[in-house]
């Protein structure tokens, strides 16, 4: 007895170290396999993304007495007017950069990683988001891959490439710091990714990816005191690029739906003050005159619960959100004017042009 005992402990003791040997075992080479992709680190998806990511110079004819306004562009005398980045989103040419890189220019250049320069085409322009889109003829061309940006969270690794200062093609890493961000005052319409990754003067239009190598914004302002990179950095969501694309490609600007109308947030605390009927919507401060909802019949003071089903809680989100619908579409609204709740139609107009010296 005692001896089948000795045997069911030296049994169960062997197992427990074989065991442990095992979990060992499979540690170390978690370890190894991590401690080689640190190593590693990001190259794979840099070499899979830079190369789509060139530099733009652009210039501004000067006008001389010497030289007639006829003259061809290579007998034009040339000033620097500014630099940038910019993405090669497709391999029929098209490529992305901000509004700001190219204004005002007469000339704009690309130089890719290859070693190519070349004169490209204005296609279109929106300053209200801060994007414009580019063409070149220039065949075979790397382009990069497209990642929904609804898919990026807060804390998501982020790497920025493009031209700072001039410099050359630089990468720079961070992290995704937020998602949404609005009212910051530098466009009319704001969705940002917030990201720490340095971005600097000429990453403007630069591409930020994510940590496989795919764009999931267009890099496009920085806060600073100095100039410099001070780790907040805003790109736009490629959710929000592809839609502007698309118009642009089509024809050449962005036509946005149009209401007409102010509002605020409700929330428990103002519809308690205010004596409210409801604790979530909008509340409409200003109806414009002679707008799509001035005609509807919508009058300050009613509040605005949906709009085509979707709830209105966020007036930056719905007025992106009607933005998105073109000009002469028509969008169901559900509202209350004092205790009453109502719904209606509205034929949207045309939202009155961003000056393009913004």
């Amino acid at each position: 007895m005692i001896k089948r005992n000795w045997i069911h402990a030296s049994l169960a003791i062997l197992l427990g170290l074989c065991i442990g040997l095992s979990y060992l075992l499979i540690n170390e080479a978690n370890l190894l396999s991590s401690f080689g992709q640190s190593r590693q680190g990001y190259s794979s998806s840099v070499q899979k993304a830079a190369p789509a990511v060139v530099n733009i110079y652009t210039h501004k004819y000067l006008n001389t007495q010497n030289i007639s306004l006829q003259s061809s562009p290579a007998q034009r005398a040339r000033a620097p007017v500014g630099l940038g980045s910019g993405v090669i989103i497709s391999e029929k040419g098209y490529i992305l950069t901000n509004h700001h890189v190219i204004k005002n220019a007469d000339e704009i250049i690309i130089a890719l990683q290859d070693g190519r320069q070349t004169v490209v085409e204005l296609i279109g322009s929106d300053p209200a988001t801060d994007l414009a889109l580019l063409k070149t003829d220039l065949v075979n061309l790397p382009s990069i891959n497209i990642k929904e940006s609804n898919n990026v969270t807060v804390g998501d690794l982020v790497l920025a490439i493009g031209n700072p200062f001039g410099i050359g093609q630089t990468v720079t890493m961070g992290i995704v710091s937020a998602i949404g961000r609005n009212q910051l005052g530098l466009n009319a319409y704001e969705n940002f990714i917030q990201t720490d990754a340095a971005i600097n003067p000429g990453n403007s239009g630069g591409a930020l990816i994510n940590s496989n190598g795919d764009l999931v914004g267009i890099n496009t302002a920085i806060y600073s005191n100095s100039g410099g990179s001070q780790g907040i950095g805003f790109a736009i969501p490629t959710n929000d690029v592809i839609d502007i694309m698309e118009d642009l490609i089509k024809t050449g600007k962005v036509e946005r739906g149009y209401l007409g109308v102010e509002a605020r947030q409700i929330n428990q605390f103002n519809a308690k003050m205010l004596n409210l009927s409801v604790d979530k919507g909008l509340l409409i401060s200003s109806v414009t005159q002679q707008s799509p909802a001035y005609k509807a019949g919508i009058h300050p003071g009613d509040i605005l619960i949906s709009i085509d089903g979707e709830s209105t809680v966020n007036p930056i989100h719905t007025r992106n959100q009607v933005a998105k619908y073109n000009p002469g579409e028509i969008i169901s609204i559900v509202g209350i004017r004092g205790t009453q709740s109502y719904k209606t139609t509205i034929k949207l107009g045309k939202q009155p042009m961003i000056s393009s010296d913004n």
